[in-house]
């Protein structure tokens, strides 16, 4: 088995905005804190819920650099540095590198798409430039490509490619790629409310949005499935599922800036495109803070 980067539950940390739309370093500093005091064991910075498809190149970079500096090697930090475009997500990742992560989540090309051959070539480019861990993400609803089990098999044989975010949100293909491959791929959970059933089919833990409200509650998940303790941890999750599913009633990270708002983290509005929340949508999720004592 390769360097395992993280076990546990890894926030996908939110990116904190001011009134004019830029990054809110200040409160961003607070939230890496935060979730450092309360048993987070990775932050994993610019990703989906990080809005790093709206980042300019300078944001992007400077990001990754200020959560380096923050968290000062108290727990791992792992990069978002994915593209559609090869050369731009090899160039990212360099530069991710330079900044000290400790590695980095690639996710598949979206838009243009490509082949599984295809894949299996952009990923290694990306993963041969670079001497830190890779953990691919793998997200068909977003991207529209699904990585093949075989592709898996073949990626893995790259030293640098170590994990996988699985949210395809199939179980079934999920427990194969875990039979298959676990030998040589950490799997770790990309949807917070099939945390247990991963990990307790072999899976290193979650890289979770729910985290950014509850970090202590999703590490316990975590840890409960890694002291074979499932009954604890499925016990937990099911606690937590509907403000789980609250968290996904809009396209994230909309739901997730706003319940940290609701909760004084004064973390602003995603950029454009995303679109604050409709009423119905906060009173529904307002209930479900409520209901975990999150808000009054």
């Amino acid at each position: 088995m390769k360097n395992t980067i993280f076990t546990g539950a890894g926030v996908a940390i939110v990116t904190p905005m001011n009134e004019d739309g830029s990054i809110n370093y200040e409160q961003f500093g607070k939230n890496i804190d935060f979730q450092i005091e309360n048993g987070t064991d990775a932050i994993i910075v610019c990703g989906t819920t990080g809005e790093s498809s709206t980042m300019s190149d300078e944001e992007h970079i400077e990001c990754i650099r200020f959560a380096v500096a923050r968290t000062a090697k108290r727990i791992p930090v792992i990069a978002g540095t994915g593209s559609n475009d090869t050369k731009y997500a090899v160039e990212l990742s360099q530069e991710a590198e330079k900044a000290g992560v400790d590695g980095l989540l690639v996710v598949t090309p979206y838009y243009n798409k490509t082949t599984q051959r295809g894949l299996i070539a952009h990923f290694n480019m990306i993963a041969d430039s670079v001497n830190i861990p890779i953990i691919l993400y793998n997200i068909p609803s977003r991207t529209g490509v699904n990585i093949s089990i075989d592709t898996y098999k073949e990626l893995a044989k790259n030293k640098n490619i170590v994990g996988v975010k699985e949210a395809s949100g199939n179980l079934s293909y999920v427990a194969k790629l875990i039979a298959e491959c676990s030998d040589v791929l950490d799997v770790y959970s990309g949807n917070d409310d099939q945390i247990v059933p991963l990990m307790a089919l072999g899976g290193k833990g979650v890289i979770s949005v729910l985290s950014n409200i509850m970090p202590n509650e999703t590490h316990m998940i975590a840890q409960y499935c890694l002291d074979n303790d499932v009954a604890k941890a499925a016990q937990l999750q099911i606690k937590l599922l509907d403000l789980m599913n609250s968290l996904f009633i809009e396209v994230n990270p909309i739901p997730i800036k706003k319940a940290m708002n609701l909760m004084g983290m004064n973390c602003g509005e995603c950029r454009m495109p995303l679109y604050p929340m409709s009423d119905e949508n906060i009173d529904k999720l307002s209930a479900a803070m409520k209901k975990q004592g999150l808000i009054k």
